[in-house]
């Protein structure tokens, strides 16, 4: 009896909608034709990632593959009893990104291809410790840094992601990394998200305890007008400052190595 021939190795590039997995997209369209693009979709994305992925699909020439969870965010906050996912815990990264995206590959060998630049090597981003699936960094072996990223994403005349005007990264509308300036950007441009963010948060009378996306305020006491105004003053505080060397400089995407590279790559 004849024996199948092995089934091919899967290549495979997840998408966040952010400039560096978006990058990495333009810059192995070519090199590896059967590659398949993925997008783990929470549900709880911007509008403008959507239409940035929408366009990235167009160029590419092939289908963006939209990874679902199984459940929806709020099934999974009744799951952790009303507890807002933290930079501790993050299971909502588990839930709605990594679980979706194991699924998706199964049990099949497979190549995920993984946006870290050559100019953030101390990052690792997500490497699964599934052993069919093997991680390579195609931007830290051609020496990509961040300058290239950007080239590569005029060049291709997407440009970077719109969101990036008010926002450093992408992932959730109501991502708890999210800088106090990002959130009063939501506010602003987005302000039903941003409604739907606070109906999340959460005062346990029985304990005292709050479950807001801010440790130090409820997106409610954010939003007062004469809150928003200092949170205003203050980024214009920290872009002057940037000549000075001064320490309240608002740090961005490439400085803060807490966020969460499955999403925000």
């Amino acid at each position: 009896m004849t024996e199948a021939p092995a089934k091919a190795k899967r290549h495979i590039l997840s998408l966040s909608g952010g400039k560096d997995s978006t990058a990495l997209a333009i810059f192995m369209r070519d090199k590896v034709p059967e590659m398949e693009y993925v997008f783990c979709d929470t549900g709880e994305e911007l509008p403008e990632t959507y239409d940035y992925l929408d366009r990235l699909e167009a160029y590419l020439g092939k289908p963006i593959a939209r990874l679902n969870p199984d459940r929806p965010f709020s099934h999974y906050l009744d799951v952790y009893r009303g507890v807002l996912p933290d930079s501790r815990t993050r299971w909502c990264t588990r839930m709605l990104k990594i679980k979706p995206f194991e699924k998706f590959v199964g049990e099949d060998e497979a190549i995920s291809y993984i946006a870290i630049r050559a100019d953030e090597t101390y990052r690792t981003g997500y490497i699964s410790t599934k052993p069919n699936l093997q991680a390579v960094y195609p931007f830290i072996d051609a020496g990509v840094v961040k300058e290239d990223v950007f080239r590569m994403l005029e060049e291709s005349g997407l440009g970077a992601p719109e969101y990036y005007e008010w926002r450093s990264r992408s992932g959730c509308y109501f991502c708890f990394f999210q800088q106090r300036r990002e959130w009063v950007g939501l506010k602003e441009r987005h302000p039903d998200l941003y409604e739907k963010a606070k109906e999340f948060e959460k005062f346990d009378e029985e304990t005292g305890r709050r479950f807001t996306w801010s440790q130090k305020e409820s997106l409610e006491e954010l939003e007062q007008p004469e809150r928003m105004a200092a949170i205003k003053e203050s980024q214009v505080r920290s872009k002057d400052a940037i000549s000075s060397n001064l320490s309240d400089i608002l740090i961005d995407e490439e400085e803060e190595d807490m966020a969460c590279l499955v999403c925000q790559l």
